[in-house]
């Protein structure tokens, strides 16, 4: 078998929260190292604070991002840019002033990079809090100037119709499980993109469910893991160690 038989197809990378790697996740210097990495696909998280402000962060509590055990969406903005999230386990005290990014600076970025898509995933910590017409409306007014470079996502379907009841952006929903019930929906919401963490995909060989959506499947940590999904269908994977899944693609393209 040749070289390029082996190693192909590969899908598209979504760098997931930034290069999360080398950074603390859903930050601008996460999001910056990507793209100076070429990344093509960026994915970060968006919650609100207490005050409507759309931000990045995955976890509603600051105890993994900060060392602090409180509720950031009981916080106001004021409050919270005095924050450092450092991931302090993770990374020690290798970083000391990497503060929590507002969505606008993120969409200012994005709009520098005008190839580059974003999958900007709508939390359902925000959603119980708000609820969904708030969220979906904060986070469309924000990423308006930039909406033909996103995809927003969501595990909540209410959030998804949402979408597309407020703004023109792409859609995607994220599965909970990989089931004929999801299936069914599926069929149902006609997505732009469905998304799916690699474990929830208990069968080895089976092509994924045929529609006129995308696939993007998350956690993905090796080429090799990439290339077999992408015989099964999907085009694009997500990686929160985008440097060394991209330097794997680069070494098989150049063989």
């Amino acid at each position: 078998m040749s070289a390029s038989r082996l190693f192909s197809p590969l899908p598209d990378l979504i760098a997931q929260r930034g290069n999360s790697e080398d950074y603390p996740e859903n930050t601008l210097p996460a999001l910056r190292s990507a793209l100076e990495l070429g990344a093509r696909h960026l994915q970060f998280d968006v919650q609100l604070t207490a005050d409507r402000r759309p931000v990045l962060l995955n976890d509603a509590n600051l105890k993994r991002m900060a060392g602090l055990n409180r509720n950031a969406l009981e916080m106001t903005w004021r409050e919270l840019v005095e924050i450092a999230v450092t991931e302090p386990e993770r990374f020690g005290d290798k970083y000391s002033d990497i503060g929590v990014p507002m969505l606008a600076q993120a969409a200012s970025l994005l709009g520098t990079h005008p190839a580059v898509t974003a999958f900007v995933e709508i939390k359902r910590a925000s959603l119980r809090v708000f609820g969904a017409e708030v969220v979906v409306r904060k986070i469309c007014e924000v990423l308006k100037p930039v909406v033909r470079q996103c995809v927003l996502v969501s595990r909540d379907l209410t959030a998804v119709h949402q979408v597309r009841q407020l703004s023109s952006c792409r859609v995607g929903w994220i599965l909970s499980e990989y089931s004929n019930l999801s299936a069914l929906k599926s069929e149902a919401l006609v997505p732009d993109y469905l998304l799916c963490d690699h474990e929830l995909l208990t069968e080895t060989n089976a092509q994924l469910w045929r529609g006129p959506w995308r696939w993007a499947i998350h956690n993905v940590t090796s080429r090799e893991a990439a290339a077999q999904l992408a015989t099964r269908g999907a085009r694009l994977v997500g990686t929160t160690s985008f440097r060394k899944v991209l330097r794997e693609f680069r070494s098989a393209r150049a063989s």
